[in-house]
Parts: C-alpha cells; structure tokens; sequence
C-alpha cells in the first residue's frame, strides 16, 4: 500500500532535488525556462511526504512529451490518462515497481501555474505562522485519508488557494473547471 506518511523535515531534500533537478533537464532537448524545487520539501522546517516535488516550466507541453522517454527510462512514470491536460506529471519509484515514490514531476506550459506554486512556497518559508498551519493540517489530513492520496491533496487546495489570493496570486483553474477539449 502506498500510504501518505509525513515525516519531520530532512535537510537532505534541497540536495536531493539539485541531484534529480541535473538528470530532469538533462532528459529535455531544448533547455526548460525553469526548473525549481516546489511543495513541502522545498521549505525549511516543513514537516512532508518525503517526495520530492519538482517543477518545470516549457514553452509548450510537447516539449516535455518529448522528454517523457528519457525519463521514463530513468525511472519515471508517466501518467498518461491524467485527467489534468494543463500538465504533465510522471512519479519516480512508483509502486508496485519500485519501494516508495522519490519524486513527483509537473511539466507545465503555463508560467501562472509556476507563478502560484513559488508564492506558495515563498509563503511558507518567510511566514511561521502559515507554516506551522500547514503542517497542522498536513498531520490532520494524513491522518484522515492516510490510504487516499487524491483526498488528501484536495482537503489542502483551498489552504493553498486563500494563502495565494491573499498574497496577491491568481485563482488556480482546478482540472474540473477546464474547458471541454
């Protein structure tokens, strides 16, 4: 069972992400605009799943659907039938084939997603305050949907969402509100 278990910060993490983040660019064809190191693991202090949550930013997503093979062969799953089409997101050490998830990769073409992800994270790191709710909550949820990953990442949303606004950032346009292709 792939459970959600949150742990106390590690200061290995920003290492671990400079380490995959060399590998991830090294699988694209054309430079991304950005590579950066986002969710839990990227605040100091920050209690998280341990998995790294790595962001790319490209021009178009074809670009990271070219780089889906390299990846893939080094270690990363695909989601092909993710119902979210503004990414791409591939999970390293996914099981049953491997131990535990390492990694979690979201490829966007959309400078607004990286936008929020970074004020986010920038919140948490200059805010005490904010960063010890987070972690509360975190605890709670892991808690509540401990065997629900998808419930557990949806209860934090709107914590996500009033945090962003109330900093100034846009409204996420959540997969369920997309238009029809």
């Amino acid at each position: 069972m792939d459970q959600i278990v949150v742990e106390p910060y590690d200061p290995k993490w920003p290492i671990c992400f400079a380490v995959e983040r060399q590998f991830v660019e090294s699988c694209f064809v054309t430079a991304p605009i950005a590579i950066d190191h986002i969710g839990s693991t990227a605040v100091p202090g920050l209690p998280a799943k341990p998995i790294i949550d790595i962001l790319v930013l490209v021009n178009q997503l074809e670009a990271g659907l070219a780089a889906v093979p390299a990846l893939e062969a080094g270690g990363y799953s695909y989601w092909r039938d993710n119902p979210d089409k503004t990414k791409l997101f591939l999970v390293k050490g996914l099981p049953p084939s491997a131990a535990k998830r390492t990694h979690h990769l979201h490829i966007y073409a959309d400078a607004g997603e990286r936008e929020r992800h970074i004020v986010f994270r920038d919140l948490l790191r200059n805010d005490t305050k904010l960063r010890d709710a987070y972690a509360a909550l975190k605890y709670d949820l892991a808690d509540r949907f401990r065997d629900d990953r998808e419930a557990y990442s949806n209860a934090k949303t709107d914590f996500v969402d009033r945090a962003v606004e109330a900093a100034g950032g846009s409204a996420r346009l959540r997969p369920r509100q997309l238009p029809k292709r």
